[in-house]
């Protein structure tokens, strides 16, 4: 605890020394939204940043490859300039803008090639204890110990209980999909780099998890399945001559990945907002004087960590109603006739 106190009062010293006016929808949206670098820190009134490369195509000059240090303060370079929304669009000769095919490196695909890399070597390392010991004979310890308890749990507890006999088939997809969610949510809680990058909190990313499950369902459903949503069991008058229940399943087809999305995109993204907002109290008070400032910058950091702390339970939550839920969804889709 008192390192984690020591990390955010190192990073926010310097920040809240040279702050002087503060606008906080830049502030909010600034952190949790994408960008084409990755700002670490202030260092001597300096922003110290990562320049990520830019990879566009134009319609009429092609492709360009250039550092994102070349836009960051709003100049034109090659053509290609920021918008109000942070987006890089061409200038044409009567001064209007195109969007062009737009493949960069931002921010979040850079935290999630990490993240993603991060998942790897953990099964990776986890393989590897299995690979060299006999899993019959001896019980695994230490890091491949808590790995086997969090697999294990999951896949008993969620998986099997609610997909049903041919749960294996579904596994591989859940528990990456769980382990997925659960480490790019741990990663956006670090305060440093390389975490702080919002990828569940990206719609984006949510909506193609989402995308995965509905696929899973909709293209595995058995016979039951379909036949439950295009003529369920109810009233004559209800499907014929107007199909009133089979519409009402077929938009629900597409409601129930649509609420994966957004539970998850809001939670999180949520989450990022109350912790900046209570960090935000040490730039928005330095100018009430010391003793003021001080106070309630000890409250903001120790606060702070407090919501850290809660936000691992948070991390680990959704990634489980997530799993839970697409499990759900998954098993709905295979049930068989009780006839």
């Amino acid at each position: 605890m008192k390192r984690l106190l020591g990390i955010l009062v190192a990073l926010l010293l310097p920040l809240s020394l040279g702050a002087q006016d503060i606008d906080m929808d830049e502030y909010l949206f600034g952190h949790v939204g994408d960008s084409y670098g990755w700002h670490i820190t202030t260092f001597k009134g300096e922003p110290v940043s990562i320049h990520l490369p830019v990879i566009v195509r134009s319609k009429t000059t092609g492709w360009h490859v250039f550092s994102s240090k070349h836009i960051e303060e709003g100049e034109e370079y090659q053509g290609f300039v920021l918008n109000e929304d942070g987006k890089l669009v061409e200038l044409q000769p009567d001064g209007s803008y195109v969007k062009p095919l737009d493949i960069s490196i931002t921010k979040n695909v850079l935290g999630l090639m990490v993240n993603s890399l991060i998942l790897v070597l953990i099964v990776l390392l986890t393989a590897r204890w299995y690979k060299r010991h006999d899993a019959t004979k001896q019980a695994p310890r230490g890091f491949a110990g808590m790995m086997e308890m969090l697999i294990m749990m999951v896949e008993d507890d969620v998986i099997k209980e609610c997909v049903g006999p041919d749960y294996r088939k579904y596994s591989p997809y859940l528990l990456t999909a769980f382990f997925f969610i659960f480490v790019n949510n741990l990663m956006g809680i670090v305060p440093f780099f390389p975490g702080g990058a919002n990828i569940t909190g990206n719609i984006a990313i949510t909506m193609t998890l989402a995308l995965f499950t509905f696929l899973a369902v909709n293209i595995f459903g058995n016979k039951h399945y379909w036949k439950d949503i295009l003529w369920p069991d109810v009233p004559t008058w209800l499907k014929v001559p107007l199909p009133l229940m089979p519409l009402i399943e077929i938009i629900g087809m597409f409601t129930k990945p649509f609420s994966l999305m957004v539970r998850l995109f809001a939670n999180i993204l949520a989450g990022h907002f109350m912790l900046l907002g209570v960090i935000a109290v040490i730039f928005l008070t330095a100018k009430m004087g010391v003793g003021l400032n001080a106070g309630l910058s000890v409250i903001s950091v120790v606060f702070g960590i407090f919501m850290d702390v809660l936000e691992l339970l948070v991390a680990f939550i959704q990634a489980y109603v997530f799993t839970m839920l697409s499990s759900v969804f998954i098993g709905l889709s295979r049930q068989h006739s009780t006839e």
